[in-house]
């Protein structure tokens, strides 16, 4: 692994945990943090009385090209479903689905901004 995604994942760990906080913060209980599944990876599962969320944590650093959210494709998208149907296929849940979104942009190693969208991709 080289110096670019070391500092990469390191980014993306800090804004995961960003993401975490802010959740329980909100009233969520933190059911699973990079879950996988033989379908792709889900970055954090989370909970409160109405919802089972999957969140995608996008993690970039100020003054990037590119936005967070953009990384977020349709690709992306549907393996985020399917990992997530095959989740619910092992939990049992009565609450209801929802995936979340969260774009965190870091500046020297600190957060410095978090969008959060709710109910952003069926």
């Amino acid at each position: 692994m080289g110096q670019c995604d070391t500092m990469e994942n390191s980014s993306g760990k800090l804004g995961e945990s960003f993401v975490k906080e802010y959740l329980i913060r909100h009233g969520f209980c933190i059911l699973e943090q990079n879950y996988h599944s033989r379908f792709g990876e889900i970055d954090i599962i989370a909970e409160n009385k109405e919802y089972i969320v999957f969140v995608e944590v996008k993690t970039r650093k100020q003054g990037s090209t590119e936005h967070p959210f953009e990384a977020i494709t349709r690709a992306k998208q549907k393996k985020i479903l399917v990992t997530a149907q095959a989740y619910l296929s092992k939990v049992q849940s009565s609450l209801q689905p929802r995936f979340d979104a969260a774009a965190v942009t870091t500046q020297n190693g600190r957060v410095i901004h978090l969008e959060y969208l709710e109910n952003c991709f069926p």
